[in-house]
């Protein structure tokens, strides 16, 4: 299996040298030169790792780091970046990345890093299993029973909360974070609208199971007993 790499990195002679050096390595490499362009190619053609620089033109690469963290799934990210004060490398870590590399470091260190985190990744259960619920981290597919309930990809991250939450009543504020990857900042449109495309999915496949609304709360996943 050919792993694919997305490079990040606005400055041309960095991207070149790190293609090639990944391409040489054995990798399938997708660049990006800004935040939006990565954001689309996540889209149609998903990585297995990350490599991402902090300062690109159309934004901070640790705050969209931070915004894509949105449920399982989600590929390792190794930050490249000039900035090297301890205070940085955290706030790399915090917005969940999985390693720092500071400008300037060693090609073979780098490759080092990238092997490392996509072994990593390779040993952790790839199907999540929580009770008549399965989840396929790798193609974000949710199943009921064994049949597959069709779910978007913010849907798939939704069930996968409730599920491991069930019965806890969850704040619509927690759950916008968690699902999304940001503050919900009044907007609740979203999450109402993803509430009610799961329930119809849930039923469609005869799930017993309800997102009940918990008034000045938010949700609770439970089973449906009457």
């Amino acid at each position: 299996m050919t792993h694919i790499i997305l490079l990040i990195e606005d400055d041309e002679h960095i991207m070149d040298i790190n293609r090639g050096k990944l391409e040489k390595a054995g990798y399938r490499v997708l660049e990006a030169e800004t935040l939006r362009g990565a954001t689309a190619l996540l889209e149609t053609e998903p990585p297995d790792l990350i490599v991402l620089d902090v300062m690109l033109p159309d934004g901070n690469g640790v705050k969209w780091c931070e915004k894509i963290r949105g449920g399982s799934g989600d590929p390792p990210v190794l930050f490249l970046s000039a900035k090297d004060k301890p205070p940085d490398i955290l706030e790399g870590f915090g917005a969940g990345g999985d390693a720092y590399l500071t400008k300037p470091y060693d090609l073979n260190v780098l490759l080092a890093n990238i092997k490392a985190l996509l072994d990593r990744a390779s040993r952790m259960p790839k199907t999540i299993k929580k009770g008549v619920f399965s989840f396929d981290v790798t193609t974000k597919q949710a199943y009921f029973d064994g049949k597959d309930i069709l779910l978007a990809p913010k849907e798939f991250a939704l069930l996968s909360l409730f599920a491991q939450n069930e019965g806890e009543n969850m704040s619509a504020e927690n759950i916008y974070k968690e699902v999304w990857g940001q503050a919900m900042v009044g907007d609740t449109r979203s999450l109402r609208n993803c509430v009610y495309t799961l329930r119809d999915k849930l039923a469609d496949v005869g799930c017993e199971y309800r997102i009940e609304k918990v008034y000045g709360t938010g949700y609770r996943f439970e089973k449906n007993i009457d």
